[in-house]
């Protein structure tokens, strides 16, 4: 029984004012969206409907519900132990790079096929291009260097009769980026970046044990990481500084093969690092844009080596014709 009933706001404030998930979920429809999802839906001790958001197969049956509901997405599954990523937090990324499109676009966010966006590690979840192809009806190229990954993302973009708008491209090299899969003279308005946060497996389950003793307030001893990941999808050698600073310098090799470079970044440090470097490189242009998730901050790093005027030209010869 609920020892009193806690107060939310109407909506979330800190997401993008274009995000379908701004107002608190409603267990209701969901359900009736997706039934499955009611075989994990309970009165918490605030007597709101809710989930547990540690169990890894409640946030999985969550997030069909929310890809069925919200953005007429049929099909959606991962295999066990992949990254299932929350909705809201990749729904607002891409609603801030759509922003970034409109000061070169007479003031309106370019919709359709026109628009090219590469996911670099779409991950087997693929949510990014799913997203973007429902809100925007954008094109997407997805890259990965996990087969299992891109057979998944695969039938998820075959199930859903996406093949039209979203490729998939294995990376076989890991430590390449861009090289390997964009084509010589092929253009991307927008590329994407989801990278690993850690430098280990024991960074990410300390990561893991603070997260959970912060919201039980106590330590639990197997802390299991609900929204799972394989090891390239959540830590790498160097981490999040070590990759982002890699993708950066190889991102100037293909300069004008993008009109935005995008990445998210999760630790301060790693952007302060970035600024002195993307000016060594010669960027023309480099900003971070902060999301906010709950009691979550996120930043999204975006640069360019386009010039201004470039960029106007890119507009007006691949959107506005």
């Amino acid at each position: 029984m609920a020892q009193y009933k806690k107060e939310h706001p109407a909506i979330k404030s800190k997401l993008h004012p274009r995000n379908k998930h701004r107002e608190r979920y409603n267990f209701e429809s969901l359900t009736k969206t997706s039934p499955d999802l009611k075989n994990y839906v309970a009165v918490n001790k605030y007597g709101d409907e809710s989930i547990n958001f540690f169990d890894h197969k409640a946030v999985k049956a969550l997030n069909k519900a929310l890809l069925k509901h919200f953005y007429n997405i049929p099909f959606w599954d991962i295999p066990d132990n992949y990254l299932c990523p929350p909705i809201p937090g990749r729904a607002d990324y891409l609603h801030y790079i759509a922003d970034l499109l409109v000061k070169s676009n007479e003031g309106k966010i370019p919709n359709g096929e026109k628009i090219k966006v590469l996911d670099i590690g779409i991950g087997a979840n693929c949510v990014y291009p799913l997203l973007g192809a429902k809100e925007y009806s954008w094109n997407f190229v997805g890259s990965d260097i996990d087969k299992v990954a891109l057979q998944n993302a695969e039938a998820i973009v075959s199930k859903n009769k996406l093949a039209q708008q979203i490729v998939l491209r294995e990376q076989a090299n890991k430590n390449n980026y861009f090289q390997g899969i964009i084509k010589p003279s092929e253009q991307f308005d927008l590329t994407i970046c989801n990278p690993p946060f850690h430098g280990s497996y024991a960074e990410a389950q300390g990561s893991s044990h603070r997260k959970l003793k912060n919201l039980t307030k106590e330590l639990t001893p197997n802390p299991v990481l609900n929204f799972g990941g394989k090891s390239n999808e959540l830590w790498c050698d160097g981490g999040e500084a070590k990759f982002v600073k890699n993708m950066l310098e190889e991102s100037k090799h293909f300069g004008k093969n993008c009109y935005w470079f995008t990445s998210l970044i999760s630790k301060e440090s790693t952007i302060k690092m970035t600024y002195p470097f993307l000016k060594e490189l010669g960027a023309t242009e480099y900003t971070t844009i902060g999301m906010g998730q709950g009691n979550k901050v996120s930043r999204l790093l975006v640069w360019s080596f386009l010039t201004r005027a470039e960029q106007l030209l890119w507009a007006k010869e691949k959107w506005q014709n």
